[in-house]
């Protein structure tokens, strides 16, 4: 993977929010829902290096969840609601809201990975074990 070029924090963080490429912050990085692209059509990066894998779902159910339920707590406290409303309102109210941030949270963490030059692993032994092979 070529070295990334030098991306204010901020502007990072603009673009992953925007779902943008990293590099131009002009192509899309997203092909439908949460699909990354191959590469963008602006610039051409290549986005082989995006592997995201579960932290949108993570981070976005962390973040919903915590703040969900505390604004569902408050309104039970206050407005003590029968369990019905809850159920027709708050839950997809919650289920909505987790699937709002996926995508803006798919992109800060790709933007993420590309400006510390994250690229696929590569082991290897040091010998003690087995053979020393190299592993990948």
């Amino acid at each position: 993977m070529t070295q990334p070029t030098p991306v204010a924090p901020e502007s990072a963080l603009r673009r992953g929010l925007r779902c943008r490429c990293p590099r131009c912050g002009e192509g899309p990085l997203l092909r439908g829902f949460l699909k990354i692209r191959d590469s963008c059509p602006a610039c051409g990066l290549d986005y082989g290096f995006a592997d995201p894998a579960d932290g949108p779902a993570f981070f976005g159910m962390s973040l919903v969840g915590t703040l969900g339920m505390a604004a569902f707590m408050a309104f039970d406290f206050t407005v003590r609601p029968p369990i019905w409303v809850h159920l027709v309102v708050t839950f997809p109210l919650l289920a909505i809201a987790c699937l709002a941030v996926l995508r803006p949270l798919k992109g800060w963490l790709v933007v993420e990975q590309w400006r510390r030059g994250a690229g696929p692993d590569t082991w290897e032994s040091v010998g003690k074990h087995g053979e020393g092979r190299r592993w990948r």
